[in-house]
């Protein structure tokens, strides 16, 4: 939904390429993670989710593609470390080499795109995109909090 909202709004074609190219990667995990997550299994709070992830891509789009790329990087960051801590607790469980290596796969297209959007970002950046980005970052944990507990 990230990619979405960006795509939404943003009038940059260098930003339009990233948003499509990166929206078939998280397509093809969405796929993936549903394929392995039961229903039951999926949290209540997905609509809720989709509206943030495309406002949390709207918004710097409106910005500008310094802001976007900015967003993208701290999104992935997080996301990397999520993954890792999930890799991490699978690590000693054989029963769960297919999803462990699933997350690996799926982990490294991430910090691709962090790494990507790290260089299209400016390393120079004022104080109100470093909130952002720190808002963005803590919003993710506290969402995978929440959806372990609704």
């Amino acid at each position: 939904m990230i990619y979405r909202g960006i795509l939404a709004l943003s009038k940059d074609a260098a930003v339009r390429q990233f948003a499509e190219r990166h929206l078939v990667t998280e397509r093809q995990h969405l796929s993936l993670m549903e394929e392995i997550v039961p229903h039951s299994g999926r949290t209540k709070l997905i609509t809720l989710w989709r509206v943030m992830g495309w406002l949390t891509g709207a918004l710097p789009a409106l910005v500008g593609p310094r802001a976007v790329f900015a967003t993208i990087e701290a999104v992935e960051r997080f996301v990397d470390h999520h993954y890792q801590q999930q890799i991490d607790r699978l690590q000693a469980q054989s029963d769960y080499d297919v999803l462990r290596q699933a997350l690996v796969d799926c982990q490294a297209d991430e910090v691709s795109h962090r790494e990507e959007a790290a260089q299209l970002a400016s390393p120079q950046r004022s104080l109100l995109l470093r909130l952002w980005c720190a808002v963005v970052g803590s919003g993710s944990a506290v969402a995978v909090l929440a959806a372990r507990r609704v």
